[in-house]
């Protein structure tokens, strides 16, 4: 069976109602599939985001974690380098110590009456110079003063010292030598235990006599405020240190003492305690100058 429409008897609205039905009806579900595709697209957005507070949290944590070995770490290392350093500080005190005494037993060494009008010892053990062409030295050691204002009591607590100082001239090589100064007057003392002291500038050196019976009235001895001995592979003599400088070095002395205490006090003051590495060169001086002699 066949049926035909005619037109005719269509309503004249019928095909603009047709197409806005079929319009209707192919986008009635783009709705649905935007709002499915936005929240696939969200769920991916979060998971990322989720993830990427995981890995920061993860690297703050290490950045927390590195900080602590790292602070830890700096800690240990600075402990060890300062008990390094005491233990130095230590053996410099030691040496001086044997090396004053070993230098005092020389037969024709400094002569007594120098070292009992000296007010003030000063030990610098192996200072190595090493030169080629210009040469310069460096030492550390320390320094013991009669004790008082007026430097005629005992022997004091050491102040740890520095020397340094530079020459001209054709050399090469390296060699340890061990110096003895002796400050033969109350200006020198206050200036060396004051700040840094140039020798042959802001005290006047000179080198001292040897010998038992050597005399010690002489010009240069007489005007000298610090008179400079040397003791290098065995052999012991005056020598000159002029151009050098001597200083107290006060970063040894806040290791030794636990505190910052200026050079003055350390060696004149009445309180500051002999520490036990110094006890052989505080020994050695009672025993062979106890008594200051004008």
């Amino acid at each position: 069976m066949r049926w035909t429409v005619h037109l005719s008897v269509l309503p004249p609205d019928f095909g603009s109602n047709l197409i806005k039905a079929l319009v209707f009806n192919r986008f009635q579900r783009l709705p649905l599939t935007l709002h499915i595709g936005t929240q696939g697209a969200s769920s991916r957005y979060e998971a990322r985001k989720t993830t990427r507070r995981k890995e920061e949290n993860l690297m703050r944590k290490f950045s927390s974690c590195l900080s602590c070995i790292l602070f830890a770490s700096a800690l240990l290392f600075t402990q060890v380098a300062s008990a390094a350093d005491q233990t130095k500080d230590n053996d410099r005190l030691r040496n001086s110590g044997t090396v004053l005494k070993e230098i005092l037993d020389v037969p024709d060494g400094i002569p007594q009456d120098l070292l009992d009008r000296a007010e003030c010892v000063v030990v610098f053990p192996s200072v190595l110079k090493a030169a080629f062409i210009v040469g310069g030295s460096y030492g550390r050691g320390a320094m013991s003063c009669r004790k008082g204002e007026d430097f005629r009591g005992a022997w004091g607590a050491p102040t740890m010292m520095a020397l340094e100082g530079g020459s001209f001239g054709f050399q090469i090589g390296g060699e340890a030598t061990d110096f003895v100064l002796l400050v033969m007057n109350e200006r020198g003392a206050r200036g060396i235990l004051a700040s840094k002291v140039k020798l042959g500038g802001d005290a006047s050196v000179a080198a001292g006599p040897v010998g038992r019976d050597a005399s010690a009235d002489t010009d240069a001895t007489l005007r000298a405020e610090i008179l400079s001995y040397s003791r290098a592979r065995g052999l012991f003599a005056g020598v000159s240190l002029e151009g050098s400088t001597i200083r107290p070095d006060n970063g040894d002395n806040r290791r030794v003492y636990g505190k910052k205490i200026p050079a003055k006090d350390i060696v004149l003051s009445e309180t500051v305690s002999v520490p036990s590495a110094a006890e052989k060169l505080i020994s050695t001086l009672d025993a062979r100058t106890p008594r200051h002699r004008s």
